[in-house]
């Protein structure tokens, strides 16, 4: 029953520990996050400065996997050159052996005032900024009370022959140490958690100096893992850094596996107190990494290149979706927009292709457009889904409605892809299928709606970016446009047919349906421009006139 009270005591002690990491990531994020992640993006100049910017990042959030992460998607926008994000990778990783430094000290002590300081700033404070770094010194307090805990529970450990019998079976099976070490890193998605573990157990004297270093080891190979998982729906470039990051450290923990032994004896005669083995060589460890690969950064990314090609066809998929910057509302919503931005412009090239395929229609210009509606079926769902992730109960009221106006927008296009595929697609199609053609005047007056449609579109895009409520009234205007030249089209196109024009009485339904489309289309297209012209106070409930100004006008009127 005690061991059992042991390690449930233990469990509990990772759990604040991981809980405490989360906490000052977040916070910081929420805090720095915009400045953090402009600082990371241009301190990339060359490679000293870059593996500098991912040290002192990684100093902050207290996790290398972060800065990985938000590196990688540098990366894949072009934000970063591929080199650079190597060399910021390579400095994250020193950054994270430092903070285990830092937090290994015996500073515990000063666990109750940052969590006393941390709920007093984060309950008083009004403004993002301030709740943030109350949240992150909230988690570093947090991450010094399991460390004491961790130790409280592992002192009495030593005596346990259980424990002994397992750490000894460990001792004998190298491979099998380091795989689990890696695994344990991947589950808390963090190795300085693992290698405080480590360092916890060798100061309760119950680990063997060649096995803390194999742990240790281990800890570093599994912390690449979860930011590799984490792209592999980015752009090849991400993977690619990701890959690469993955390739170093396995490189760095089996040679540090295979030379545990003599490192042990040579590193233990050097400290002055065994108890710090496992944090000299999780920092000896990054800086030899550092010195060693960070010259090495342009083979390192060609052989990822030969790893990962280049794809002969454009990327499908999310683009900008980063999800560590869900922490970051603002830099979230930005994310989002640029992402339905993408999404608006394939939007515009279904439109221009569906114009062409009306001007020559070909089967393949129906597939490909068809194509292109998936795409705008799969990414509208992935902004949906993201948005989705934001903690509505933290968001400031800007940053919420902001967030309804990208989904409706991101909805918004998503129905006119559907209007383009099914329906404008569609009529092209039967037109061939039936071999008949509009008239002239008709295909004139279709294909100067077209061309409206394609202004508009591009003019939608401007106010979604922009949210100009100039540029939205002249959106909103326009669909009045649209209107009268759907109905003035129509009108034309009914006298055409009471003429018995051939070529009219064909194709009546086509004409009329695809009218009906087009004024569809620009009526889901302006419907951007609402939200910015209401918060101006310059749109009505009800387009409806006032009900007693119509009774009291003159009965001729």
């Amino acid at each position: 029953m005690h061991s059992t009270i042991q390690l449930i005591d233990l469990l509990g002690a990772g759990a604040l520990l991981l809980w405490g990491l989360r906490l000052i990531k977040t916070g910081v994020m929420r805090a720095f996050g915009a400045s953090l992640r402009l600082w990371i993006a241009k301190g990339t100049g060359n490679r000293l400065w870059a593996a500098l910017s991912g040290f002192m990042a990684t100093l902050a959030l207290q996790s290398s996997t972060a800065t990985a992460v938000i590196t990688a998607s540098f990366a894949a926008n072009g934000a970063i050159r591929p080199r650079m994000a190597q060399a910021v990778m390579l400095g994250a990783n020193v950054g994270t052996a430092v903070a285990a430094v830092i937090l290994s000290l015996d500073v515990h002590w000063f666990a109750s005032v940052l969590i006393f300081g941390g709920v007093t700033l984060f309950s008083l404070s009004k403004f993002a900024r301030g709740k943030g770094l109350g949240r992150a010194i909230l988690g570093l307090g947090l991450m010094l009370l399991a460390l004491r805990l961790v130790g409280n529970v592992t002192g009495p450990l030593r005596e346990s022959e259980v424990m002994i019998a397992i750490l000894t079976g460990l001792g004998d099976a190298p491979v099998f140490a380091l795989l689990l070490a890696a695994g344990l890193a991947f589950m808390a998605s963090s190795s300085l958690a693992v290698v405080l573990f480590v360092a916890m157990l060798g100061q309760s004297g119950i680990l063997s100096a060649p096995l803390a270093i194999v742990l240790v080891a281990g800890a570093n190979l599994g912390g690449a893992v979860p930011p590799f998982l984490a792209v592999l729906r980015e752009g090849y470039e991400a993977r690619r850094l990701a890959l690469s990051n993955l390739v170093v450290r396995a490189i760095g923990a089996v040679t540090l596996t295979i030379l545990s032994g003599p490192i042990a004896t040579l590193i233990s005669g050097l400290l002055p107190e065994e108890q710090a083995l496992a944090i000299a060589v999780h920092v000896g460890f990054n800086v030899l990494l550092l010195l060693v690969f960070l010259p090495l950064i342009g083979p390192i990314g060609r052989l990822a290149a030969l790893a990962i090609p280049t794809p002969e066809q454009p990327e499908k998929g999310v683009r900008y979706l980063d999800e560590t910057a869900l922490d970051t509302p603002t830099i979230a919503l930005a994310a989002a927009a640029r992402e339905a931005l993408r999404v608006s412009d394939i939007v515009l090239n279904m439109l221009r292709a569906s114009l062409a395929a009306l001007h020559r229609p070909a089967p393949a210009a129906r597939s490909a457009i068809a194509g292109l509606d998936d795409d705008v079926d799969r990414l509208q769902q992935a902004i949906k889904l993201y948005l989705s992730k934001l903690d509505e109960a933290e968001l400031e009221a800007e940053d919420a409605e902001r967030s309804e106006e990208i989904m409706s927008y991101a909805i918004n296009l998503e129905h006119v892809g559907d209007m383009i595929e099914g329906g404008l697609n569609e009529g092209i199609a039967k037109l061939t299928k039936r071999q008949v053609k509009f008239s002239s005047e008709g295909f004139a007056e279709i294909v100067a709606l077209y061309e409206k449609t394609i202004a508009n579109m591009q003019l939608s895009q401007t106010v979604f970016m922009t949210r100009d409520p100039v540029l939205a009234r002249q959106l909103v205007a326009a669909k009045v446009d649209i209107r009268r030249l759907e109905s003035g089209s129509a009108k034309a196109h009914l006298q055409r047919v009471r003429q018995r024009v051939p070529a009219s009485v064909e194709t009546s339904s086509l004409h009329l349906d695809m009218l009906r489309d087009l004024k569809r289309i620009n009526a889901h297209l302006a419907s951007v421009a609402y939200p910015i012209l209401e918060t101006k106070g310059e749109l009505d409930e009800s387009r409806l006139r006032d009900a007693s100004l119509l009774s009291s006008r003159p009965a001729h009127e």
